[in-house]
């Protein structure tokens, strides 16, 4: 599924070299993607919070496909943005219920949360080389192709949740449910921590901002920094993705040997330094802040959603809905802003504002507990 959340910042640099948009038009396609998600996500996990929606998860993942399917055709610009806010949607609905499935699954363990997550942050970093090979060799009309990954996935999820919980299955349609009823009576003595949620969730606004501007513009960035063209483009973008694959794994092990608060702590910082070196950098060691960027930004990933997770141990689904959800695509409606200050100034002077977020994020995280764990650590 998050093949198609890192589908649409891939997108970016064939809409501006095909249809001459703008920095402002192309952020605004990103908008659209996470207008939508983030409103609904939070809908989502609310629901889940009530009721077993197994089904949920092929389905959105052929909505989410479908919707950047539709996003290269024709040359309308309403017709894009209805495409993305579809696939959003996808995503939207996707996520809670992946996250309160992979947590029972897991048991509540730091490390196999990240390896949740690594699955995710995979879709992400094979976006780039997925619509590259795709849109570059036969434009953005061939965008239809790339609802294959979708279609194979739901058909991945469906025979996932069979062996799971037995999805559509009368005989073992209880499992799932009563998992969900355990998982509530084991927190029925645990008390929603909203304070220490509301802050943990204004620094990950603070993570979702730099994220997601950086994915939208990192392409066209490193182009105009270190030149080589689509190619550099697109490699700056993998690599910017491509480090979740690490870092998720990496931040469950951590999390479990030093604790999660001060692993995302030390992670915010190190993303200080390497939003500013992305900026400031010039040439191929650009390349190296992005990597180093990634790791700061997918490293407290999975653990955002256990942590959350904890602070609302009766409200998992909610909680996730919020973690991944709201606050993940909320930086999508910061993009614009930077489009525009691109548009009126340059790509350098609009991404300096991304080096003050991550230590605002900090400031959010000083004091934060480390919660009890609501499963085996």
């Amino acid at each position: 599924m998050d093949v198609y959340q890192g589908a649409v910042a891939s997108l970016v640099p064939f809409f501006v070299s095909e249809r001459a948009y703008t920095y402002a038009a192309v952020s605004g396609i990103v908008l659209a993607a996470s207008l939508l998600s983030s409103v609904v996500q939070p809908l989502f996990g609310a629901l889940t919070d009530r009721w077993a929606l197994p089904w949920l998860l092929p389905v959105s993942t052929l909505v989410g496909g479908a919707g950047v399917a539709l996003a290269g055709l024709g040359g309308s610009y309403a017709l894009t943005l209805w495409a993305v806010a579809l696939s959003g949607v996808g995503v939207a609905a996707y996520h809670p219920e992946a996250a309160r499935v992979a947590r029972l699954a897991s048991g509540g363990s730091h490390t196999a949360m990240g390896w949740f997550s690594l699955g995710g942050n995979l879709g992400f970093a094979t976006a780039p080389l997925l619509v590259s090979g795709v849109v570059a060799t036969g434009g953005l009309g061939a965008s239809p192709l790339l609802a294959l990954p979708a279609l194979v996935g739901a058909g991945l999820c469906v025979v996932a949740l069979r062996g799971l919980f037995g999805l559509n299955s009368p005989r073992t349609e209880g499992t799932y449910t009563s998992a969900k009823t355990t998982d509530a009576k084991d927190a029925k003595d645990d008390r929603d921590d909203w304070a220490s949620f509301a802050r943990l969730s204004g620094a990950v606004v603070c993570r979702s901002i730099v994220f997601v501007c950086l994915s939208t513009f990192i392409s066209l960035y490193v182009r105009e920094r270190a030149g080589g063209g689509e190619v550099a483009g697109t490699v700056a973008l993998f690599v910017l993705y491509g480090g979740g694959a690490v870092g998720t794994v990496v931040g469950g092990r951590l999390a479990t040997r030093y604790g999660r608060v001060p692993v995302v702590r030390w992670s915010y910082a190190l993303t200080v330094l390497a939003v500013a070196g992305v900026v400031l950098v010039p040439g191929p060691a650009l390349y190296g802040c992005v990597a180093l960027a990634s790791a700061g930004l997918y490293v407290p990933f999975s653990l955002h959603i256990t942590l959350g997770q904890d602070y609302l141990p009766r409200r998992m689904g909610t909680a996730s809905g919020v973690t991944l959800g709201l606050t993940v695509s909320v930086g999508g409606l910061a993009s614009p802003l930077v489009g525009a200050l691109a548009d009126a100034t340059s790509l350098q002077v609009a991404l300096a504002p991304l080096i003050a977020l991550p230590a605002l994020g900090l400031v959010a995280l000083r004091g934060l507990r480390e919660p009890a764990l609501q499963g085996e650590a």
